[in-house]
């Protein structure tokens, strides 16, 4: 039956006028109601209208879905350009294919590499991928089976592939789903590919598709995971350092797909005495055993049942990771048979370039050509490490690891020693170009083990750099803005900082503010100069104390807005350790007080 498209057209112009829907949303819907190339999802939309669902119409079209740190991440529903579903699945692939075809030399060998996790659809979306792939001329090399995103960035890699695919939404909530695209050298697409990308997503007409079970038949599609997984995990192995490994482990993939590598390799390494923990073991995309159902390693309360069990049996060290296991995390005895205690991303961060920095001193691999690389909002302590074994550190680098991939390349992967960001993310080897939750666990595994041989745990010993290097306490503060009226509050709290930024917070003077969007540096009387950095929506206010400052930005890939904090005590003003902690987070307890009152009073 064909849409009454005057009365529909007439519904939403009303529910506008109304304030039901927003004048972006009713655009989108419009378009979707006319155009021929959604000609399929045309009933759907209207059957929206009729029952008056302009919440969920709202929600579903007020923008087109953007990449992201993360590639295009969002909630899925069966209609919307916000939305995460076959249309815009479908078109994120068509777009990337078009793009690369546009844009590599005439003759070059077309092949994408395509792996997905364990979240609802993901099959049936990494299908769909490979469907339009394989029609627009590629070969494409599967993972069957849930495997991790850095496995999909090494088999883009060591199968030559000019592209590639993973279908996961990381971290976030059951609900959502996600593509990641990468590049030719299992980098995550960055600018100016990513823009490339979307236009080509935004101007997509029609969707081309080989049917799944042809394009296999035919020997379009290949599966490849079991001889990527054999080099992928020996390729893992090659970063291991040799040393003790009497350790008991219990270790959650949360109901994603890590166990596949994280375990194998641990056995491999020398670990014996790992745990599979038995509540998370199950692959299950509704995240069951997991409070809120949110598989975020980020979170301590993750670790409370596994902490419980560790009590029982006597485990030394937890280990987690997210859905697609390119994040990990990890809790510990803050001393041997005391209480337990997870670590921040920034601590793990910290412990691991020590770690691996000190292990290759001693092995005489390190040169003042050889360099870690961290995000702008990473700890500065690592940078200070670095120094102390006369490494150089890229640490000007923009939230997402897509930025550090890039690094390995452009200054050179031979001198790459380490990667790190806030978020539990790191990397060691060349494997990969994004972060790797196997290769951190195994490695924090051989670090608690050698600190137990020392008789100190993993807390102990972070101490210990705090004397070292100063005592350094970072928080992460989100604020949550979700909907297109929340996108207009984040754009307002933006705008503020930019025009009008706070002189103090949490009673301390800020000395100046670091505008990347805009690249200028403002002092507090309002001069301004120019900021020598990449471009990138945050902003960054650096206190008059040195080494202390925040960073705000808007989430690449959630409705929320970050604030990160950084309170530094150095080294040579130490006098008791757990008094300065103290005073570090009373300071940032006070800022994110400030920072609520100031996002409150727009």
């Amino acid at each position: 039956m064909p849409l009454d498209l005057p009365a529909l057209e007439s519904a939403v112009t009303s529910a506008v006028a109304e304030k039901k829907l927003t004048a972006p949303a009713a655009a989108n819907i419009r378009t979707w109601l006319t155009e021929p190339r959604y000609t399929e999802y045309a009933d759907a939309v209207a059957a929206h209208i009729a029952s008056g669902q302009w919440k969920a119409l709202d929600d579903a079209f007020w923008t087109v879905i953007p990449f992201g740190t993360g590639g295009r991440r969002g909630k899925m529903y069966p209609i919307g350009c916000n939305a995460i579903n076959d249309r815009t699945i479908g078109e994120s692939a068509q777009g990337l294919a078009t793009y690369v075809k546009k844009n590599v030399p005439a003759g070059t060998s077309l092949a994408c590499a395509i792996g997905y996790d364990t979240r609802h659809r993901s099959r049936e979306f990494a299908e769909l991928c490979a469907e339009v792939m394989v029609a627009n001329g590629f070969q494409v090399y599967f993972l069957d089976g849930y495997r991790s995103t850095p496995e999909v960035s090494f088999t883009v890699r060591y199968k030559n592939c000019i592209c590639g695919i993973m279908v996961t939404a990381s971290h976030n909530p059951p609900s959502d789903n996600a593509v990641k695209a990468y590049w030719a050298g299992g980098v995550q697409v960055l600018p100016p590919h990513d823009k490339g990308v979307i236009d080509e997503v935004m101007t997509c007409e029609t969707i081309a598709r080989v049917p799944f079970q042809q394009a296999l038949k035919d020997g379009k599609v290949t599966y490849c995971q079991s001889e990527a997984d054999a080099a992928y995990i020996q390729a893992v192995l090659t970063q291991s350092f040799a040393g003790p490994r009497d350790l008991k482990i219990i270790y959650s993939p949360l109901h994603g797909v890590g166990a596949a590598t994280v375990m194998p390799i641990l056995e491999r390494d020398g670990f014996s005495g790992v745990e599979l923990f038995a509540p998370h073991a199950e692959h299950n995309g509704d995240f069951p055993n997991v409070p809120g159902h949110v598989s975020n390693p980020e979170n301590p309360q993750v670790f409370d049942a596994m902490i419980e069990r560790a009590k029982q049996t006597g485990a030394e060290l937890i280990l987690a990771t997210d859905p697609d296991a390119d994040r990990v995390g990890c809790a510990t005895p803050v001393k041997a048979g005391g209480p337990w205690k997870t670590l921040t991303g920034n601590q793990i961060g910290v412990l691991l370039a020590d770690y691996v920095l000190e292990r290759r001193k001693a092995a005489g691999s390190l040169s003042p050509q050889h360099y870690v690389a961290k995000t702008l909002v990473t700890s500065e302590m690592i940078r200070r490490i670095a120094e102390s074994y006369g490494v150089r550190t890229i640490g000007d680098l923009h939230v997402g690891f897509k930025w550090i991939g890039r690094t390995i390349d452009a200054e050179s992967p031979s001198g790459f020693v380490i990667g790190a960001e806030e978020s539990h993310g790191y990397l060691t080897g060349t494997h990969a170009r994004d972060k790797d939750a196997a290769v951190a666990a195994m490695l924090l595994a051989e670090l608690a083990a050698r600190c137990k041989a020392e008789g100190k745990t993993l807390h102990e010993k972070l101490e210990s750099l705090f004397w070292q290097h100063g005592c350094h306490v970072e928080r992460l503060y989100n604020q949550s803005l979700p909907g297109s009226e929340g996108m207009a509050t984040m754009r307002k709290l933006m705008e503020k900082f930019r025009t009008a930024p706070p002189a103090e917070l949490g009673g301390m003077k800020i000395k100046q503010s670091r505008d990347f969007l805009n690249l200028t540096t403002k002092a507090p009387d309002g001069t301004t100069k120019p900021l020598a950095a990449e471009k990138g929506d945050m902003i960054v206010l650096d206190f008059a104390e040195p080494g202390n400052f925040v960073a705000v930005r808007p989430s690449g890939t959630e409705p929320k807005v970050k604030y990160y904090m950084f309170a530094f005590e150095p080294a040579e003003q130490l006098h008791n350790l757990e008094d300065a902690r103290s005073e570090l987070e009373a300071r940032l307890t006070r800022i994110e007080k400030d920072f609520q009152a100031l996002a409150a009073s727009l």
